[in-house]
């Protein structure tokens, strides 16, 4: 389908060429404009169904979040504690949510003995709390985020954004990636594990 759209642009790209080879030097002029603004709108079309790459692997919006974090190496840690809590399925639902969504990395920070105590079937409850408190109702992007704006979790607290010198914070990690968009909401990479009081 990618495919044929694209073709069908470049055809009509085509054509708009050839009619403005054969019109008068104002007509071209106008003609040329209307062909960059369709040029840059099939860009624009073009970056939006392709995605952002996070973890080796194209995020895209064809998929759902779960379906996207699944495909990236930065995320196995994450996308294994989604299943262990069982959120999947709730997170590949029709949503929209917002995901802090911590790296790799980010839980090497949490000592292993904590990490490998929260991943425990029995501690299936405490793991659900750590993860709702990354999720977010709706769809926020980065420029929906202001500096000490307070947003509400799903785990039912608070977390504090801070927006300084064109980074921004949540809960005081860093986000690193921003505006992940996926078919039921967007994502944002964290460099930290937020942690509920």
């Amino acid at each position: 389908m990618k495919k044929q759209f694209l073709s069908l642009v470049m055809a009509v790209a085509f054509v708009a060429t050839i009619t403005s080879c054969n019109s008068t030097k104002t007509e071209s002029a106008s003609q040329d404009s209307a062909m960059m603004d369709s040029t840059a709108m099939m860009d624009s079309e073009s970056m939006m169904s392709e995605g952002v790459e996070v973890g080796g692997a194209m995020m895209v919006p064809s998929k759902n979040i779960v379906e996207n974090a699944a495909g990236s190496n930065d995320h196995t840690t994450l996308v294994a504690a989604v299943q262990a809590a069982g959120l999947a399925e709730t997170l590949s639902g029709t949503g929209p949510f917002t995901v802090f969504a911590p790296t790799n990395e980010a839980f090497s920070k949490v000592p292993k003995e904590a990490l490998d105590n929260l991943m425990k079937p029995e501690m299936k409850g405490d793991l659900t709390k750590v993860l709702t408190y990354h999720v977010v109702p709706g769809a926020l992007m980065a420029a929906d985020l202001k500096d000490g704006q307070e947003l509400t979790t799903a785990q039912g607290q608070k977390l504090k954004v801070t927006v300084k010198d064109g980074k921004v914070w949540v809960g005081g990690a860093t986000v690193t990636i921003a505006d992940v968009v996926s078919s039921n909401g967007v994502t944002h990479v964290i460099d930290g594990v937020l942690m509920p009081n």
